[in-house]
């Protein structure tokens, strides 16, 4: 259904930093720098952090989550400490197997240096 999701920076080199240490946890990247922007490519879709193109600052979306998939809880768990190695900040409940309306899920979330919200998920 999507192509791409692109969320916005205000500082791309800390924003590669974050990133390419957190996406290679899922064996992605690192990026490829176009510019003003970055691209993490892979077959099933492509995750883009930009510096805003019309000179206004960068800011999260209230209400807004992008759901990262990963193949197990260790793979999560390992992806949310890199995003906290790496400048992210820890929110929500810890890591953990949450139990809802569609089952188990693996969750972890965390805020990206641009306070964008992520979360990496397993369906169990």
């Amino acid at each position: 259904m999507f192509s791409h999701v692109m969320v916005g920076t205000n500082d791309l080199t800390k924003s590669k930093a974050f990133y390419d240490k957190l996406m290679a946890t899922l064996g992605v990247g690192p990026s490829v720098i176009d510019g003003h922007r970055m691209f993490y490519m892979t077959p099933k879709g492509v995750f883009c952090v930009s510096e805003p193109i019309d000179g206004a600052p960068a800011c999260h979306a209230n209400g807004g989550t992008i759901g990262f998939a990963a193949d197990s809880p260790e793979q999560a768990k390992a992806w949310h400490d890199a995003g906290v190695e790496a400048g992210g900040v820890s929110i929500e409940d810890p890591p953990g197997v949450r139990e809802g309306s569609v089952g188990k899920m693996y969750l972890a979330y965390l805020r990206d240096p641009d306070g964008n919200k992520l979360c990496a998920l397993h369906r169990m």
